[in-house]
């Protein structure tokens, strides 16, 4: 299996410094990073590792859902995922990814709401980005469109 790469460049402070996030491996782009950005309301623009982080894992989970589905019997007709990764401070000081909302709906033949649950669950458990973030808390919310 192949490995895959990004690179990011940075400059200054924590606080007052700032960096490019290079996609090296797609070369599909280049993305700013800040701090004051990441810890703030609006982005302003600029990505953040929580991000990054949720775009992986949206992706990757819906890879799983769509397996686990036909695995089940039934056929992913779309699956619409998203994933909310939370930033906030670490008793032990410093900060830490504090938990980790996922949301799917599906339009799905084969299978009722039970059946889609249970591919739901297996896929939280089996997508490869899950099993790398075990020390966060991951919640579901699956449904049926």
């Amino acid at each position: 299996m192949p490995t895959r790469t990004a690179r990011t460049a940075w400059n200054g402070t924590l606080q007052d410094g700032s960096g490019q996030v290079e996609l090296s491996s797609s070369k599909v782009g280049t993305y700013e990073v800040s701090f004051p950005k990441r810890a703030a309301d609006d982005a302003g623009g600029n990505t953040s590792p929580e991000e990054l982080i949720a775009a992986a894992h949206s992706a990757c989970f819906a890879m799983q859902l769509s397996a686990d589905i036909a695995e089940a019997g039934g056929t992913p007709e779309s699956l619409e995922v998203s994933a909310d990764v939370s930033l906030g401070p670490d008793t032990n000081g410093g900060f830490k990814l504090t938990g980790i909302v996922l949301k799917v709906r599906g339009e799905v033949s084969g299978l009722d709401a039970a059946g889609f649950e249970k591919a739901a669950q297996s896929a939280k458990a089996g997508c490869p980005v899950s099993k790398a973030l075990t020390g966060v808390e991951i919640t579901l919310d699956a449904a049926l469109d």
